[in-house]
């Protein structure tokens, strides 16, 4: 012999121990382990200064605070007669107030007629009140003018020497809306955090407000992988199947509030992968693919991920959804990726446990996780050992219940579409007997 190891048993051989140490076994990360490395990598997008219509779906950024009155001036809140109330009281039908037309004023009118004793101005919704006047007589309590003492419900042109005949009293006040009644100057209208709906950028336009200081919504590029999938539409060839994950995932982003941008069907081409890839980045704040993230011979994805480096794929502690990545795409301060599996149950759950928490991080939400609730399950749930199960189910605040909907495959899209929560069983848990209480993850909150 002359000192080889080629036939030797005894792992002592190797001069600096290492053949005493057989291969790391991979780790398997929790789910809570592997949502708490991304929200760490990911905050809120910088705030920016947006017009009012872009900012919808944002949350501000500042306090808002009315530089004036709202409304502006006193005005009126019916189509009718401005006048003095002393001059209606006693009235009725048979023995009306008859007072003169002094003018006509119109929404947006500048120059005003001043109303004195024995006079009314006509003026009509939203019109600014006249000096003089104390309330408003609303056409229906007049003749409108006509001359006929009934009731009018149109108003006519003006004339010359124009009478009206008001038909009832009119109180102080009446169908006036008071200069800053809606909001006094100086209030602060809407405060930093308010999520921006229609109704509240109408009062920011009302208030004078053209633009706001917003935090953004952020940009999510969409990306399914497969050289399987055909677009909604197409034949379905032999081996193929509909491009259904794209849809599910962009749909869910804007739910989460994203501005979502949707790549479907990339096949397993890693150079048409990188060309896409390249081409979505920089309307990227975040990328979310779907496939290609298994340990098969074919998956492209990870060879292309794995190229721009920073890309780690993990094993979680999870049924369904096991295999995950995340990093960045550029290092450090690169847009954040996010792989999830290609089968649609799986890449929903890994969605809703993961991308949707970023989304709502990135837009700076207070509300970043689903709600859970504890609910009794009637039926017997089983559960592979060492990993959290999502079982799709429905919930039903009424009694609160909840019971499974379909099976445990990845594959049933079916089931997931009348699922309206995800019922959690714990890594530690292979059964639960009928009637067990159970965590729910509300997906319709």
């Amino acid at each position: 012999m002359t000192g080889s190891t080629e036939h030797s048993t005894t792992p002592a051989a190797c001069c600096d121990g290492s053949a005493d140490r057989a291969p790391a076994a991979p780790r398997f990360w929790t789910v809570d382990e592997h949502r708490a490395d991304i929200l760490a990598a990911i905050g809120p997008l910088p705030a920016i200064e947006l017009q009012l219509l872009d900012a919808q779906g944002c949350r501000l950024e500042e306090d808002v605070v009315a530089d004036g009155d709202l409304p502006p001036f006193d005005n009126s809140s019916m189509d009718g007669y401005a006048l003095r109330t002393a001059d209606t009281d006693g009235a009725t039908d048979i023995y009306p107030s008859v007072l003169t037309v002094v003018g006509d004023i119109a929404a947006g009118a500048g120059e005003l007629p001043k109303v004195g004793p024995g006079q009314a101005a006509r003026i009509m919704t939203g019109a600014p009140l006249p000096p003089g006047a104390q309330a408003v007589a609303p056409v229906e309590w007049t003749d409108g003018g006509t001359g006929t003492g009934t009731a009018a419900a149109a108003m006519t042109a003006p004339v010359a020497d124009e009478e009206v005949r008001v038909l009832r009293p009119v109180a102080e006040g009446a169908h006036i809306r008071r200069r800053g009644s809606d909001v006094a100057a100086g209030t602060t209208v809407l405060e930093a955090g308010t999520r921006l709906g229609p109704t509240q950028l109408g009062l920011l336009a009302a208030v004078g407000r053209a633009t706001v200081k917003v935090r953004p919504r952020p940009r999510v590029v969409v990306l399914s992988t497969g050289s399987e999938l055909v677009q909604p539409g197409e034949p379905v060839g032999p081996g193929q199947i509909a491009d259904s994950n794209s849809f599910t995932l962009t749909a869910a982003a804007q739910e989460a509030g994203a501005i979502a941008y949707r790549v479907g069907g990339v096949p397993d081409d890693a150079d048409l992968l990188r060309a896409v890839l390249e081409d979505q980045l920089g309307r990227a704040d975040l990328i979310v693919t779907s496939g290609g993230v298994s340990v098969g011979a074919y998956d492209v994805v990870k060879e292309v991920f794995e190229s721009y480096g920073g890309i780690d794929f993990r094993r979680l502690r999870m049924q369904p959804g096991k295999p995950q990545g995340f990093g960045r795409i550029g290092g450090a301060a690169g847009v954040p990726l996010l792989a999830l599996p290609g089968n649609p149950v799986s890449a929903y759950i890994s969605f809703e446990l993961f991308v949707r928490p970023a989304i709502r991080t990135m837009l700076g939400a207070a509300d970043v996780h689903r709600p859970v609730v504890r609910a009794l399950c009637p039926s017997a749930l089983r559960s592979p050992a060492g990993r959290r199960q999502f079982l799709r189910g429905r919930y039903s605040a009424a009694d609160g219940t909840v019971e499974p909907v379909g099976g445990a495959d990845s594959h049933l899209v079916g089931a997931l579409a009348r699922a309206n929560c995800l019922i959690t069983v714990p890594e530690d848990t292979t059964e639960l007997p009928a009637g067990s209480e159970v965590d729910v993850v509300l997906l319709d909150s």
